[in-house]
């Protein structure tokens, strides 16, 4: 859902997709004079975000923020070309890291030295942690919205809660008198991993 995102006009929902699909949908509705305000979230982070949309399909389109898949594909290319003398470019950022003294000498002890075991302990607590952070991230996203689409519908306190409490069961019984596009979202937003 990185590069997934939802238009609402109002509690209805307008437009979902990838955002140049978004972008001009919403141009569309500005055009035709609705009189709701019209809010577009990112669906990773159910934060709203803003667009510049004067101008034609041809200059908004141009404006958009380039996907992740896209700066992805560009660092393939840049790794795929012949490499010259020296380090390889792996894209490695430098920065501080404070530990204690035994740290530092059990990691300076461990095969490569301090940066490729911290590199591998990284990348074990990611995979063994990462359906949790997918989850935690959901939540998260899906109380984000709802802050900003449901915080002043019934029941939001409590919904939110459950949300946190991961009591589906209660969580959807709270938000069922919501409009059902703003229900349907914070739904999907908050559970899409998981099993109906």
């Amino acid at each position: 859902m990185a590069d997934h995102f939802t238009a609402f006009e109002g509690p209805r929902r307008l437009a979902a997709g990838a955002l140049a699909d978004v972008a001009l949908a919403v141009k569309q509705a500005e055009e035709q004079r609705r009189a709701e305000p019209i809010v577009i979230f990112s669906d990773a982070t159910g934060r709203a975000i803003d667009l510049d949309l004067r101008g034609d399909a041809e200059t908004i389109l141009a404006r958009l923020p380039k996907p992740a898949l896209a700066s992805a594909a560009t660092e393939a290319d840049i790794q795929s070309e012949p490499r010259g003398r020296g380090r390889p470019k792996l894209g490695v950022v430098a920065r501080e890291v404070t530990l204690l003294p035994r740290h530092w000498e059990w990691l300076n002890a461990q095969p490569g030295g301090a940066s490729v075991a911290l590199r591998k302990l990284v990348e074990q607590a990611r995979r063994a942690n990462g359906d949790v952070e997918r989850q935690r991230a959901a939540r998260e996203a899906a109380y984000h919205f709802m802050s900003a689409m449901a915080g002043n519908l019934p029941a939001f306190e409590e919904a939110s809660r459950a949300l946190f409490a991961d009591d589906r069961r209660n969580f959807t019984r709270l938000i069922a008198p919501w409009p059902a596009d703003i229900r349907d979202h914070v739904v999907k937003l908050a559970y899409a991993d998981q099993a109906e």
